[in-house]
């Protein structure tokens, strides 16, 4: 994919074929014009940053998201995810707090969410790119076919894995998942639009009922502070 990163090693044979359809192709052109006319986040190398932190084997939880965050220097490919330094988005900031309240974990002093993807946790947003300062602009482009094929391919393994659905866009994806073999953990959307009802909510205990059950080695939610590191 020109200008682009390529599908990582782990991901081709469960995705490579999508690469090669006519949607792929005209959603690739469609990006690349959209890169000549400004600014468009992620930047290309971290367009498939998800994939690439979380190889395809080694998924315990899919989190799916919507589309990038659209400020400068924010998304870098992991839903809910922020660079080192950025500010803590609205969120995720209730991510945390909701976090704090069940299992005792201190807030970080960033969102940079890359441990939990070393961890077995795809941070899948369900478009990968978007204009700069135009949420949802590169929505129906041919994105969310393609991330849809990245849902079927997680719920066609053999191994488990617990897919978390946050609000009602993620949870139109659940016909893409066999719930009789995986987790699904649904529940109302972290942004301050409906935090009241993710508040006390507790996904991260059912996440974690949902690891062990399944036999894998739990996730250390634990944010790694930056200011002491």
């Amino acid at each position: 994919m020109t200008g682009t990163a390529a599908l990582p090693a782990s991901w081709q044979d469960a995705l490579g074929d999508e690469l090669r359809q006519p949607y792929f192709a005209e959603l690739t052109e469609f990006v690349e014009k959209e890169r000549a006319n400004g600014p468009v986040y992620p930047p290309s190398s971290e367009v498939f940053a998800a994939l690439d932190a979380t190889p395809f084997d080694r998924v315990k939880v899919l989190v799916l998201g919507q589309d990038p965050y659209h400020g400068e220097g924010q998304g870098h490919g992991l839903c809910f995810s922020v660079r080192p330094g950025v500010r803590t988005p609205p969120s995720l900031r209730n991510i945390f707090k909701e976090m704090h309240a069940e299992l005792g974990t201190p807030v970080p002093d960033n969102g940079y969410l890359m441990p939990w993807a070393e961890q077995g946790v795809l941070l899948l947003n369900a478009v990968l790119t978007v204009r700069a300062s135009e949420a949802n602009s590169h929505k129906g482009k041919g994105w969310e076919r393609f991330t849809d094929a990245v849902i079927r391919a997680v719920s066609a393994r053999p191994d488990p894995a617990v897919f978390v659905l946050w609000g009602n866009y993620a949870q139109k994806k659940l016909p893409l998942i066999d719930a009789e073999r995986h987790a699904v953990v649904k529940g109302a959307h972290p942004s301050p639009l409906s935090a009241r009802k993710f508040f006390g909510s507790r996904p991260f205990t059912q996440i974690d009922a949902a690891v062990a059950a399944q036999g894998h080695t739990p996730i250390d939610w634990r944010i790694p502070d930056l200011a002491s590191s």
